[in-house]
């Protein structure tokens, strides 16, 4: 008889990359010049080891594209043959040395607690990979949950597709290093970030902890956003720009995402709110010019 798989977050090599992935991007906001993250993901994820290669066989499930479903089956029946070439007696001995390394360095818990929007497409590539004597309900939902995602197109805004206006290359290093690289286009082309950009960045990136917390600066920024924003409605001359600006504050709570009953923060929402930040500070340095010419 078939028993229900249950999904290991702690035991899915894609999560266990993903999280460690952000733990870089929250070094890198740090400035810290060792990241134990990225001497892992190096050490423990390159091409010569079996959680290397399980991790490319999560990737391309994750990343590639077809239009129809019979492509899609086909494409997901030859990457569980890659997946059986795989020595799961060393994958097995990698993940438990991996889990233990991160449970020296990190609070595990606290590591593996942020949402990942996937996360159904993670665990439904886990209970695949994992499991032979999979019961036929779950390998039926697991299956058509792939099927699924490799088959719908993305719409959606990803904040890492919008910084600078560049993708993250799939390659597990040069991922890495595009991170602080991503950070600096993000300051070109916003001119430089003022303190409560970069603390809106650093506490979406650093989501680690919980996501109530994310939440919570979201809806304390928006509200001080709100009120500088009317004060310098009030300041402004031009009739046309003046009731354009109010239109724009009606819109804040909406577009930021204050108005969401969840506690889930779309990643739109973070680049909206620093777009409406963009603009506060355009209309102070238009405040600045003015007084200046008087």
């Amino acid at each position: 008889m078939h028993s229900k798989v249950k999904h290991s977050k702690v035991r899915n090599t894609g999560l266990l990359f993903e999280f460690l992935l952000r733990q870089v991007t929250t070094d890198v906001l740090n400035k810290s010049n060792k990241s134990k993250a990225v001497m892992l993901i190096k050490r423990k994820f390159n091409e010569n080891t079996e959680l290397g290669k399980e991790l490319a066989l999560y990737q391309i499930l994750l990343s590639t594209k077809f239009k129809t479903d019979k492509k899609a089956e086909f494409f997901i029946n030859e990457v569980l043959k890659e997946r059986k070439k795989i020595n799961k007696t060393t994958l097995r001995r990698e993940k438990y040395n991996l889990i233990r390394n991160l449970k020296e360095i990190y609070n595990v818990n606290q590591l593996l607690a942020s949402k990942v929007k996937k996360y159904k497409i993670y665990a439904s590539i886990y209970k695949l990979f994992e499991y032979l004597d999979i019961s036929p309900m779950d390998k039926t939902e697991s299956y058509f949950n792939i099927i699924e995602h490799i088959t719908t197109k993305e719409n959606n805004i990803k904040l890492s597709e919008t910084i600078g206006g560049t993708k993250l290359p799939d390659e597990e290093d040069l991922r890495i290093l595009t991170y602080k690289t991503l950070l600096e286009k993000f300051n070109q082309k916003y001119t430089k970030l003022n303190l409560p950009q970069k603390s809106l960045l650093r506490e979406y990136i650093n989501n680690i902890s919980n996501t109530n917390s994310l939440k919570s600066t979201l809806v304390k920024i928006v509200k001080g956003l709100k009120e500088d924003l009317k004060k310098n409605k009030n300041k402004l001359t031009d009739k046309v720009v003046k009731i354009k600006l109010k239109e724009v504050i009606k819109s804040v709570d909406k577009f930021c995402g204050v108005e969401s009953k969840t506690s889930f923060v779309k990643d739109s929402y973070v680049l909206q709110t620093l777009r409406y930040m963009e603009l506060l500070k355009e209309l102070k340095k238009s405040e600045n010019k003015d007084k200046k010419v008087i």
